[in-house]
């Protein structure tokens, strides 16, 4: 091409304009050889190694002008994993789940599964987790260079679960802890066992018959036998110690997972010098003696104690503060404080930094209370109850309704209870009448069900129009159930009354307070069809404690009959609340319930379901554990029986 020139002749304008035309002309020229060389070099291939994608998108777009597939995709690759630096999975997942790294190339392979499950976990991606599972096999992460064995494994581990496959998991890290001799042996086999408790019984059996390998083989019977059906702690303790001796070289039998090895060694954590601190005089005297009977009745029935060993002084804290008992007892030689009852005399322990000497106390601080180290509280939570009626109702569906509580402030912490466990998964209190025993009830029914509204509507129509209408009152229509929060005298009275004004239909729900503890088929009959909960020592079958109690004791029906469980709850407790403590699965199945403790320290129970039926209760079957799962561990609030 010529150069291009720019001419200019003074006396001839006509030139110039020539000129600029030649000129604009050239300069059209040169924009299309820029964009054909653009054009050209859009379908080179181009330098990748230093460009850095600022979005997804730019990222995919760069990579789709290189030639080289596996020069795109370890680009691609590279700029993922600059994202998860910068804790942006979404961007990520992008480009991994792109066509473009579809099929990765060979040497890649594991850089994209590394990456993907990074990712999927990050995100909580159950789908994604399930699709790379599929392909996975535990000794994948055996692939990867020894420096990033450990993280690989884990990631697939974490994968697993993810794709709700705990035993893949589980073997995944019995084969990291066999070849990573650098790894933390405890912190992997504590792990390897939560995985192992989350394994149905049937699983769990087949894998065990089809278990290749020592290791594996001897992790598998461990899980097997331990869970064993209808078995106590003491009794899987003697199973694991036996374990232990039959697999001397197996890595977990020298280094025992963490709750196990509690278990394992329960005995000689055991406190044996007992303070058992209660009130045996005064207002609260009944409910002291009926604890301490029920205490004392379970230690000696308990053929896992060495009476030799175990002292148990008993203290009457009606004669003495119990501040200043306490600090006497911080004084001698007591491993365990079990009590105090009266929650003042809790709320004094509560207000200390650290006990010198763990109490179980046996009422709850209020809920905004923080415990200190070394108190544990246990009672009969009327919270406890509210939280699982809340639960039953909305497993069968019945998400709207109406309540009925006493007043006062027990009825306030039932309510509190109630109406949060019930909000927790979508529930509505529609409406929550609260009354006194001497109120009329049944204006506080026809509240409750609408008809005063209703009633109230007609009346204002007469007045409006002049003239008497026809009428019939109707409840309201959004109901699905009633609670009915009521001891049973006033529970007798309130169930006609629905039937009455027109809500015979609705199923009523109600805590233990409704049953007297004692079959009674002509006072009861009036309570068909209520629904409530209540605890193995007043519903259960084959009960020993309760069998030899009630044929040498009184005291063992009704409300003492309660409190005489939750003392021999007590005593079972007493042997191992560290066990509770620190292994979060741990759980006693006590007089008053399935017992477990919140890390900070408080004990819930999980009661019986039964149903009145010609007057009287019969056993209903447990909630499924999809729904037990859900069941609040807040702290529980305070309540030992109705005082």
């Amino acid at each position: 091409m010529p150069p291009l020139v720019w001419r200019y002749k003074p006396n001839n304008p006509e030139y110039i304009e020539l000129a600029m035309i030649k000129i604009r002309i050239h300069k059209r020229a040169l924009a299309s050889v820029l964009a054909a060389a653009l054009f050209s070099a859009g379908c080179a291939s181009v330098n990748l190694d230093s460009h850095i994608a600022q979005t997804a998108d730019q990222a995919l777009e760069m990579a789709s002008r290189e030639d080289n597939l596996e020069t795109a995709q370890a680009y691609l690759l590279r700029i993922a994993s600059r994202f998860q630096d910068q804790g942006d999975h979404a961007a990520a997942r992008t480009l991994l789940q792109s066509e473009r790294l579809a099929q990765p190339a060979p040497t890649l392979d594991n850089q994209k599964k590394l990456l993907s499950m990074a990712s999927a976990t990050a995100l909580d991606d159950q789908s994604w987790a399930r699709e790379l599972a599929s392909e996975m096999a535990p000794s994948d992460f055996i692939d990867y260079p020894a420096d990033l064995m450990a993280r690989a494994a884990n990631l697939q581990a974490d994968t697993l679960v993810l794709a709700e496959n705990p035993l893949s998991a589980a073997m995944t890290l019995i084969l990291l802890a066999q070849t990573d001799n650098t790894a933390d042996a405890q912190q992997i086999h504590d792990r390897v066992w939560s995985l192992l408790e989350q394994v149905p019984d049937d699983r769990l059996d087949s894998a065990s018959a089809d278990a290749i390998g020592y290791e594996a083989q001897g992790w598998l019977e461990l899980a097997r036998i331990v869970r064993a059906p209808d078995i106590g702690i003491d009794e899987q303790g003697r199973i694991i110690r036996g374990w232990q001796n039959n697999w001397p070289g197996h890595p977990a039998a020298q280094v025992l997972p963490s709750g196990l090895r509690l278990i394992a060694t329960l005995a000689d954590s055991r406190p044996e010098k007992i303070a058992l601190a209660l009130p045996l005089k005064g207002p609260l005297a009944t409910a002291g003696k009926a604890i301490r009977d029920g205490f004392l009745a379970a230690y000696y029935l308990d053929d896992s104690t060495n009476s030799s060993k175990t002292d148990i002084r008993i203290f009457d804290t009606s004669d003495t503060p119990f501040s200043e008992l306490y600090r006497e007892l911080s004084e001698q030689d007591i491993d365990l404080v079990v009590g105090p009852l009266e929650k003042e005399a809790l709320a004094g322990l509560g207000s200390m930094t650290t006990l010198p000497i763990p109490a179980l106390g046996l009422n709850y601080l209020p809920s905004d209370s923080q415990a200190p180290d070394g108190l544990y509280q246990f009672g009969l939570s009327a919270e406890d109850e509210a939280r699982q009626i809340a639960d039953r109702l909305l497993a069968e569906g019945l998400r709207q309704v109406l309540v009925l509580i006493p007043q006062g402030e027990w009825g306030d912490r039932v309510e509190q209870a109630l109406l949060k466990q019930l909000a927790a998964s979508d529930g509505v209190a529609l409406d929550t009448e609260r009354f006194f025993r001497e109120d009329n009830l049944r204006a506080v029914t026809a509240d409750l069900l609408g008809i005063t509204v209703s009633r109230d509507r007609a009346i204002q129509v007469e007045r409006t129009i002049g003239i008497d209408v026809e009428f019939e009152p109707r409840r309201r229509q959004d109901a699905d159930a009633i609670v009915m929060v009521a001891e049973a005298t006033v529970a007798r009275q309130f169930k006609p009354l629905f039937a009455f004004y027109f809500g015979g239909d609705l199923p009523v729900y109600s805590p233990s307070i409704i049953y007297e503890g004692t079959p009674s088929p002509s006072r009861d009959r009036d309570l068909n069809g209520v629904t409530f909960t209540d605890i193995p020592w007043v519903l259960g079958d084959d009960n020993e404690l309760r069998t030899r109690a009630t044929e040498i004791m009184s005291g063992t029906r009704g409300q003492p009959g309660r409190l005489f469980a939750m003392g021999a709850d007590a005593w079972h407790l007493s042997k191992r609340l560290p066990l509770l403590r620190q292994v979060e699965s741990a759980s006693i199945a006590g007089q008053t319930g399935v017992l477990t403790m919140t890390p900070q320290g408080s004990i819930h129970r999980e009661q019986l379901w039964a149903q009145f039926r010609n007057g009287t209760p019969e056993l209903l079957p447990k909630l499924s554990p999809e729904v037990s799962d859900t069941v609040s561990r807040d702290e529980a609030m305070p309540v030992t029986g109705h005082n």
